[in-house]
């Protein structure tokens, strides 16, 4: 029986058209017009507000230290700054205060100091630690956040149970009994979160800015 090959060259472009993916093949002459789509600008997706992660104390170093380095820690040296007719431990090189005078600015009472009762007498961080870290501390440097945990311009000597009273709270939710330091008061809190470029609380106490003849930063 004679078996029929089909012819060598018709195998041959078969090969080359499977092989070559149609190499050399003429597009036809006629037929519908292919458009292309544009390609569509990616627009990127808005991300939410920055999770804030939760609050230490410890975030912002030592409870007091000693970051002007002249040998007495912060509370020491703000009870220094704030007591009159301090008396010193011997032999600490002026540096422990053991009794003395303050005029509480908050309360508006003068209050005598002794070491023995020390937790009477408390240093208050004008812009409290907690409220300054929800407020973008959180995003700062160990370093930073030391030096504004010490910084004298955001404390302040007063009553302990003044400074217990306010706990974390900004100028909106609390502030000082002594309404003769109210402005002062603002005056600070302004001065310190401008400083450290703190967002801003939602309305800073605007009824008392306002008495201040402030006006009370933006939200």
């Amino acid at each position: 029986m004679t078996v029929h090959h089909p012819p060598r060259v018709a195998v041959v472009a078969l090969v080359a058209l499977v092989v070559g993916g149609c190499t050399g093949l003429q597009a036809p002459m006629s037929g519908p017009e292919v458009t292309t789509t544009p390609a569509v600008a990616f627009q990127p997706v808005p991300l939410g507000p920055a999770v804030v992660p939760d609050y230490a104390r410890t975030a912002f170093g030592p409870a007091w230290a000693d970051v002007d380095q002249n040998g007495c820690d912060t509370r020491n040296d703000m009870l220094a700054r704030d007591l009159t007719g301090e008396q010193f431990r011997p032999g600490t090189h002026d540096c422990v205060v053991i009794s003395g005078q303050l005029a509480d600015p908050y309360s508006g009472t003068v209050v005598q100091f002794v070491k023995e009762r020390a937790n009477e007498v408390q240093i208050d961080h004008v812009v409290p630690l907690s409220w300054a870290w929800r407020h973008g501390a959180y995003s700062w440097t160990a370093q930073h956040r030391l030096e504004f945990a010490n910084d004298p311009e955001n404390l302040q000597a007063t009553l302990g149970r003044l400074n217990a009273a306010k706990g974390d709270s900004g100028p909106d939710e609390w502030l000082p009994p002594a309404q003769a330091y109210t402005c002062a008061y603002l005056d600070r809190w302004v001065a310190v979160r401008t400083k450290y470029q703190l967002d801003p609380p939602a309305q800073p106490a605007a009824a008392a800015a306002s008495d201040c003849g402030r006006t009370p930063p933006p939200a």
